[in-house]
Formats: structure tokens, sequence, C-alpha cells
């Protein structure tokens, strides 16, 4: 069994509160599908924890905005956040230019999109793969959504949206809907989002994460202390109060 987690954004209790429940389970095969840092207050904190359990990392948007540049559709509220991040990880950190260029270092070697044993691996979509989102809007998107299916072979995880679910053909399913799991059937195409542990937004804001193995995949929901979180971002000047305040609500 793997478990998969996806967009942490910084938010360090609530990594903490999912790798504890991923111990509490026996998992040791753990997968990240992106976005460790952004928006949350402690970036690197994340990195560094990141980089001592997972087996199989993805490149996520903010990832990539950091070590390549902030794309011009990011909003005022998320090119603050990216600034101040890359500051804090690259640029002035006090750790010192070991540290920094060992971040660097970390964050070039995330995978872009992967296929392992079957699966793919992704942050967006296999359309694209560090910036798509894949929304529950989109399922009646039918353009989109077929040149989505078209670039998928069959089995995708993703994040990105922080929105869990899946997507087949037929539409979009969230996982309250189907008992908090799903099973992979034969000849099909699906795509599975994981949902967020740092920043949810399906309106629960408990850290969400997903276990597989193999044949199911189950959404697996942690209490953390989001509080703690949202007044370690309102002391950030930067970044901006808002981020703080959607934890409470998961929106």
């Amino acid at each position: 069994m793997k478990a998969i987690i996806s967009d942490i954004h910084g938010n360090l209790e609530a990594l903490r509160a999912v790798l504890d429940e991923i111990d509490s389970l026996g998992v040791k095969d753990i997968v990240c599908l992106g976005d460790v840092i952004g928006y949350g207050p402690e970036p690197g904190e994340c990195l560094e924890i990141i980089q001592s359990i997972t087996n199989l990392n993805i490149l996520g948007n903010h990832e990539e905005a950091v070590l390549y540049g902030i794309p011009p559709n990011f909003t005022p509220r998320a090119k603050r956040a990216l600034e101040w991040t890359r500051q804090v990880l690259l640029e002035n950190s006090k750790d010192g230019p070991d540290v920094i260029e060992a971040r660097r270092k970390f964050m070039e070697s995330f995978k872009v999109q992967t296929r392992v044993e079957g699966i793919t691996y992704v942050h967006g979509s296999p359309r694209g793969p560090t910036r798509d989102y894949v929304m529950p809007r989109d399922q009646d998107d039918k353009k989109k959504m077929k040149e989505i299916f078209d670039a998928l072979e069959d089995y995708c995880f993703c994040g990105h949206t922080h929105m869990p679910g899946v997507f087949t053909p037929e539409g979009f399913t969230h996982p309250s809907d189907m008992f908090e799991l799903y099973m992979l059937g034969t000849d099909e195409k699906v795509l599975i989002n994981v949902g967020s542990v740092g920043q949810p937004r399906d309106g629960d804001p408990r850290a969400c994460f997903i276990t597989f193995d193999g044949d199911t995949v189950v959404w697996r929901r942690v209490e953390y202390n989001y509080e703690a979180t949202a007044e370690k971002i309102y002391a950030i000047p930067q970044l901006d109060d808002f981020l703080g305040d959607r934890l409470r609500e998961g929106r």
C-alpha cells in the first residue's frame, strides 16, 4: 500500500498530522504530487520533511514558479506569497548557501510527470502537467475533458485544484458520494484527485490524502490545528490574511 499526498503549501501542522496518520496505518511508500510550498508559513520545514520521507516527488506549479519564474496569470495574492517563499527558500535564507543549494537541487529533481507500475502521476493533468486545472465543473466542458482523456493512458493521480474526487468520461464524483473510496476497474480511463493536505477547498477543513493498494483508492481526512497555521500566516506581512482565514472553512 502507498500513501499519495499533494498540495501541502507550507502547512507544517497539516503535514505532521497526515504523516502521523500514515504512520499509524503502517504505510511506508509515500508519493507527493507537488506544491509542497506556496501560500503557507513554513515552506522550508515542509520541504525538509518531504525530502526525508517520500519515494517519488512531482513538480507542482508553485515549485515551478519559485525555480523558474512566476507566471503572469497568478493572482496578486499568490504572487506576493510566492515572492516571499522564494526569498525565504532561495535568496535571503538564514540557513546559509549550502542549505539553499540543497533545496534548489531537491526541487529541481521533482518529475514533471511520470508513470510507475501502470499508474501516471502528475500535478495538474496529463494535458498540462503543472498548470492545468481540472475542476468539477469541467465535467460539462466536453472539449476540455476529451483532450485530457486523450492524453491519458488509463489511471492517473493528480492534485492542484485541492478538490478531491474522480473524473471519468461520464463525469465527476466527490469522495463523499462514494463512501470515500473508489475501486479501479479494467479498461477504463480515470483521473483521480487526491485532495490537499495543507489547503483543502471542498468545504471540509480537514487535511486530505489517499491510500492506494493497487485496486482501491481510499480518501482519508485528518484533523489538525489550522488555527496555529493561520496565526503563523497572520504574523507574516507578505502573506495575505485570507490565506489563514480560508483554512477554517476549507475553501
